[in-house]
């Protein structure tokens, strides 16, 4: 009976530590991101860190709030949405391209609708609002986001499908936005 209750504790903590691990992230970050306002430079959220907060992305009427990160690899996702380098930065001519886990920060992009409004900070303290414009499921292998465009541009991409049990499949929910502001 006591290794069953230590395997059911054991899997219920399995089972909270990724998004008990994106919540503090975000606490670290958010911490970052008021150093940043008052002129830090690229500040990292923990000692170790090898990223800092590059934006703030608000959704559906103000109950998302989150720090994004600067770059796209594994390593940031699991913290937080990252910025991808390649891409414009928010507010710039270009397509600002900012991606998340489909289980933790991004999840919210389900219930997100064309005509939505995203408001984005930069560190700078400029705020740019955009509009959905188009959401879209893509096959990773035969298609690319368009980074060079005339206007200012958003998009956020996680995987899909949301309750996928298997993780990395080639299938990117895509929410693309025009800036408004």
């Amino acid at each position: 009976m006591a290794c069953v209750l230590c395997l059911g504790f054991w899997q219920l903590g399995e089972g909270a530590y990724i998004p008990a691990k994106a919540w503090l992230a975000q606490e670290l970050m958010q911490r970052a991101w008021e150093r940043a306002a008052v002129g830090s430079e690229r500040p990292a959220p923990w000692p170790w860190a090898d990223t800092w907060p590059v934006a703030r992305l608000r959704a559906l009427g103000g109950d998302i709030d989150l720090i994004v990160l600067a770059g796209g690899s594994g390593r940031t996702l699991a913290f937080g949405p990252g910025h991808l380098s390649a891409s414009a930065l928010p507010g710039s001519p270009g397509n600002a391209v900012i991606a998340g886990h489909r289980d933790t920060h991004f999840s919210f992009l389900q219930r997100l609708a064309v005509g939505e409004p995203l408001a984005v900070e930069t560190t700078d303290g400029d705020s740019h609002l955009y509009q959905v414009v188009h959401i879209d499921v893509v096959d990773s292998r035969r298609s690319s986001l368009l980074l060079d465009t005339d206007e200012s541009m958003l998009s956020l991409v996680t995987c899909y499908p949301f309750d996928a049990s298997e993780p990395r499949g080639p299938m990117r929910y895509v929410v693309t936005a025009r800036m408004l502001l």
